[in-house]
């Protein structure tokens, strides 16, 4: 469940938040005090943190600064009053995550609410951090003042390959891989080996924005440009100008807005909605897709001409079952981060645990390890993390057999030949999530906390098995 804290001291919105979101099923903490949420910062985990701008006792860049300094993992999102574009770009640029202007809108809120979490999940889980003394493991990037665990297997080592061959470039890249591959993770990498390193890298998962407020959350807006518009705001596009663009999930925008996409791709220019004068961006464009754009293009889902603007050069992120090489070392850091996060001491796995994680095919990928890894934490009383800590998914698909039947015996020894971690993987997932689902009548939301998913997932798992 996301933990929200609201720091406004207009008690009013204070109370507006906190009805409003708790009801979407959030955990929300609301102060009027700036100096109280700092303390609150400093003693709890927050994924996202509502600040108001201009507080009776400092001002949001004091917060978002702290913010940074403690909890460097947590969103922010400035409120203010003011539709002040030297605001907006002056707290984007000292890091926060976005802004909204008073009077707050709920589709507004909500969508910047799954923006925010979802970038905060893949910051935490695809985003590997190397230890300055861990050269064993990995190989740190030097470029930029990020480091990266990068894994040292042959699929990971042809992958870093690219990069460093393209990263120099302005080409835009496809990343290919699925959901929690670590696609962000590889379009960082390729911002910090470029010359626009130290310039903006805005990320935005086209699979989170509704296709309503897409057009305003790209290109930006003008004042009382449609219903709800009462100021100026800027679009993601203007705020990565002079850096670089991430576009996860492409596929998933609208084709009216791959029309403007298209054009600015082509003119280097874009309008905002409601506005009458075209900006000149510089951007780099790197855009990723969990499935293959030229079938999207035969199947009249995405642009063709789009396509080939975007196809100068495409990489492909393995799959975590693809790099078991690297397994070793993905879980000892995030065990790392589990440790530090929950307060733990949890030093090592059993061998059976890592058995598991070797053997096990990782559908959800990072992702998926990260937050295995740390409910494991969490229900570890020893030193060592052992196999009763880990969920049922991933013991049952080890240990997955077709149900014994009257079949032959020469039957048996197929389905015995046949059958593959993948499948058991599967059917193991598939049971999980009907009994879950039946125990909260399908309530997506109260199945998507009690998997520990976002609905998005669940609702993108329920599609692929039919559910």
């Amino acid at each position: 469940m996301a933990k929200i804290l609201v720091i406004d001291d207009n008690i009013d919105i204070c109370q507006l938040l906190e009805r409003f979101l708790t009801k979407k099923g959030y955990t929300i903490t609301t102060t009027i005090s700036g100096k109280v949420g700092l303390d609150l910062i400093k003693s709890n985990f927050y994924d996202l943190i509502f600040c108001d701008f201009k507080l009776r006792d400092m001002d949001g860049r004091e917060i978002l600064e702290k913010v940074r300094k403690h909890s460097p993992d947590t969103q922010v999102a400035i409120i203010t009053g003011y539709a002040d574009v030297k605001i907006a770009v002056e707290v984007i640029k000292n890091g926060a995550f976005d802004y909204v202007t008073k009077p707050l809108f709920p589709d507004e809120i909500l969508n910047l609410i799954e923006r925010a979490l979802a970038k905060t999940a893949e910051k935490t889980d695809d985003k590997v951090s190397a230890k300055s003394n861990n050269q064993s493991s990995g190989e740190k990037s030097t470029a930029g003042k990020t480091n990266y665990l990068k894994g040292s297997g042959k699929e990971s080592k042809r992958m870093y390959k690219e990069i460093d061959l393209v990263a120099p470039t302005q080409i835009s890249v496809i990343i290919y891989g699925e959901s929690g591959a670590g696609k962000e993770n590889i379009a960082r990498m390729i911002h910090d080996q470029s010359d626009r390193v130290g310039k903006p890298f805005v990320a935005i998962d086209c699979g989170a924005m509704t296709k309503e407020l897409a057009g305003s959350e790209l290109w930006g807006h003008e004042k009382g440009a449609f219903t709800g518009a009462y100021s100026d705001k800027m679009g993601q596009f203007e705020l990565a100008n002079g850096g670089t663009i991430f576009l996860d999930e492409i596929s998933n925008l609208s084709y009216e807005i791959q029309i403007g996409l298209l054009r600015l791709v082509q003119e280097r220019k874009l309008k905002r909605i409601g506005g009458t004068k075209d900006q000149s961006i510089d951007v780099r464009i790197l855009v990723a897709s969990n499935e293959d754009l030229r079938k999207s293009v035969q199947d009249g889902k995405f642009r063709e001409d789009l396509y080939f603007r975007f196809n100068e050069f495409s990489i492909t992120v393995p799959p975590l079952r693809e790099r078991t090489g690297d397994i070793e070392a993905f879980a000892a850091y995030f065990l790392e981060l589990s440790n530090e996060e929950l307060g733990k001491n949890v030093f090592g796995f059993e061998d059976q645990v890592m058995d598991v994680f070797l053997e096990y095919y990782w559908p959800g990928n990072l992702r998926e390890m990260r937050n295995v890894i740390r409910r494991a934490t969490l229900l570890t009383d020893g030193n060592r993390m052992m196999l009763s800590a880990l969920p049922p998914e991933l013991v049952y698909a080890r240990k997955f057999n077709f149900a014994e039947s009257n079949d032959s015996i020469e039957d048996k020894s197929l389905r015995k030949t046949t059958v593959n971690l993948k499948d058991a993987a599967a059917q193991a997932e598939v049971e999980v999530l009907r009994k879950v689902l039946e125990e909260v009548k399908y309530n997506r939301t109260k199945a998507a906390k009690k998997l520990g998913i976002d609905r998005k997932t669940l609702f993108n798992k329920m599609k692929q098995y039919e559910i």
